[in-house]
């Protein structure tokens, strides 16, 4: 087992413990006169610290961008996307550090706005990124193909976005990668990269571990499993199969780059068969 892997499941034992010790606390006695209670939170929080800033292979031993095909066909807008900041999503961890997040706004259809207050939830349905084909970016064999946990409704509101920051994402966080990006597909793309999709809907896989696949094959349905505010793709280039000890290598869609934060393109289906 490598360093970053026990340091993961270490940091996921403490706040269990933690939670743990907090429940039995609040139904006993006060037992714990010196804090000790928050000695488990306080080891994750450091373990959490170090293991997010310290993921970036490529900041100390730098690999070319790979070029892959998009995984999708139509127009869509980026969001946390590398071209602005590395890692993108502010974290190492999960293979995340060239992660970019996609959704769907195509010219015949508006994707639901950020409200602050009302509507709070919205159903999958309302975004035109829910259900949208997800393509293998290059010949590959799959090596993880999950879609058996459920979509869940929007965070795009501020009472629903708080619930997700404050109390979910940190429950999810404690699962580990299943937690996080819910149903995902990796694909071993060989040369030591692999390509994972996250937040696959629910029942839509069309692959299994172990098939082999081409360019432009389907390979599932966009959804909104896992951590996700809203029905989107988050896709990533990384070094390894698991989550836990991936380091996220830098990658560009043939014929479009990486689109930044805000930008709108459209990706045919010509450039996505290869």
């Amino acid at each position: 087992m490598s360093v970053r892997k026990a340091a993961m499941i270490l940091y996921r034992c403490c706040w269990i413990v933690f939670v743990a010790l907090v429940l039995v606390t609040a139904f006993t006695e006060p037992l714990d006169p010196f804090g000790l209670v928050f000695l488990p939170a306080a080891v994750a929080v450091v373990i959490g610290f170090v293991v997010s800033r310290s993921g970036g292979a490529a900041m100390t031993d730098p690999r070319p961008a790979v070029e892959v095909d998009p995984p999708v066909t139509g127009r869509w807008t980026a969001l946390n996307s590398p071209a602005d900041k590395v890692p993108s999503h502010g974290t190492h961890v999960y293979g995340q550090t060239y992660a970019i997040d996609i959704v769907a706004e195509p010219e015949d259809e508006s994707r639901p706005p950020f409200r602050w207050l009302w509507p709070v939830v919205r159903p999958n349905r309302d975004f035109p990124a829910f259900g949208a084909p997800l393509l293998a970016v290059a010949a590959g064999t799959v090596v993880h193909a999950s879609d058996g946990q459920r979509d869940h409704l929007s965070r795009n509101s501020g009472p629903a976005l708080a619930y997700l920051l404050l109390i979910e994402a940190s429950l999810r966080d404690l699962a580990g990668a299943s937690g996080i990006c819910g149903n995902r597909v990796v694909l071993d793309l060989g040369d030591g990269t692999y390509a994972a999709y996250a937040h696959v809907q629910q029942g839509s896989l069309l692959v299994r571990a172990g098939e082999t696949v081409r360019a432009g094959q389907q390979l599932a349905r966009c959804g909104n499993s896992g951590n996700s505010t809203e029905p989107h793709v988050h896709f990533q280039l990384m070094d390894r199969p698991d989550f836990d000890t991936a380091r996220g290598i830098p990658f560009t869609w043939r014929g479009l780059g990486i689109p930044a934060n805000g930008d709108a393109f459209v990706a045919d289906e010509a450039v996505s068969s290869g």
